[in-house]
């Protein structure tokens, strides 16, 4: 099938049904995405941290597109087939005020660039985070008319920032509006599940999919099928958080990691939230024995010995 180009000057930072296509396209086409990172140019390799008290939010995560898939329509499933992500050579991490799990307690801006290669990301000298691309950022435009900010994800996809969306993955997103109208943007090199402190590690890319069309097929919620390369197998400590509210007992197992990293190798608790986010995992391990539930974090234990990849 046919293969298309979209450079990264396609870029748009709200979902909006009204939006030109960037592209117009057959399903089975492969298409190469030009994905700015998500500071939206902000940031650059030599960042500092006045630019995080500077940020901008309404400049953050771009997403290049829409792609307009012919012959799509509301009920139908749009199957984003994941081929490649290739990576720029460095990345950024950031404690940003007023965002993240931990906001009102980590109120202090702190960033760390990462340099990056095909295996592992240097977050800190000597401690390499392995490299797990994937897409931050993906959707499809929403039924409702007007602006809808990237932000917060919804039924059509959007910032899921579900670290499973790597290479040899199928993301299935029920198409909304004639067209489907797909966009994508906020790509990184690894991220822990929940990204705790609001960012990952964020690096611009060139994306590659496939396009498929599933007549009729559309879910309430989008589908992943995962590829074994987001799988991890290391050795871990999971900490824990009890709580009668899920939100608290995350917050608690991210604390109890945070306190764990820093016992264990000195960093200072900033660093030890930026490697929570970028290499730790949130799981919901129990929710029947009410009136209290347990989320664990698990983080592997190579980590905490100086180093990974």
């Amino acid at each position: 099938m046919a293969s298309f180009h979209i450079p990264r000057t396609s870029a748009h930072f709200s979902w909006n049904r009204d939006l030109p296509a960037a592209l117009t396209v057959d399903p089975g086409a492969t298409v190469t995405l030009e994905v700015a990172n998500a500071s939206g140019g902000q940031f650059g390799a030599d960042a500092s941290v006045e630019d995080v008290a500077r940020l901008d939010f309404s400049r953050v995560n771009p997403v290049t597109g829409p792609i307009l898939v012919r012959g799509a329509e509301p009920g139908d499933s749009l199957v984003v087939e994941v081929l490649s992500i290739d990576l720029d050579s460095w990345g950024w991490t950031a404690n940003i005020p007023g965002f993240g799990l931990l906001a009102d307690e980590f109120e202090t801006p702190h960033l760390r660039i990462s340099n990056v290669s095909e295996h592992a990301a240097e977050l800190l000298p000597g401690l390499r985070i392995p490299v797990v691309p994937f897409i931050g950022t993906i959707g499809v435009a929403l039924a409702a008319k007007g602006e809808h900010p990237i932000v917060p994800p919804s039924p059509q996809g959007g910032n899921m920032d579900i670290r499973h969306i790597t290479p040899g993955a199928r993301l299935h997103l029920p198409v909304a509006v004639p067209g489907a109208l797909l966009s994508l943007g906020d790509t990184h090199a690894a991220q822990g599940d929940g990204e705790v402190c609001g960012t990952a590690i964020e690096t611009s890319s060139a994306v590659t999919v496939r396009l498929h069309l599933e007549k009729g097929a559309a879910r309430p919620y989008p589908l992943v099928e995962t590829h074994p390369r987001s799988a991890r197998h290391g050795r871990a400590i999971a900490t824990t958080g009890i709580a009668p509210d899920l939100l608290q007992a995350a917050r608690a197992a991210t604390r109890g990691m945070i306190d764990e990293i820093v016992r264990r190798t000195g960093l200072s608790p900033l660093d030890a939230y930026l490697l929570a986010s970028v290499a730790g995992d949130l799981k919901i391990s129990e929710v029947v024995d009410a009136p209290n539930w347990v989320v664990s974090m698990h983080l592997e234990q190579d980590l905490l010995a100086g180093g990974a990849g």
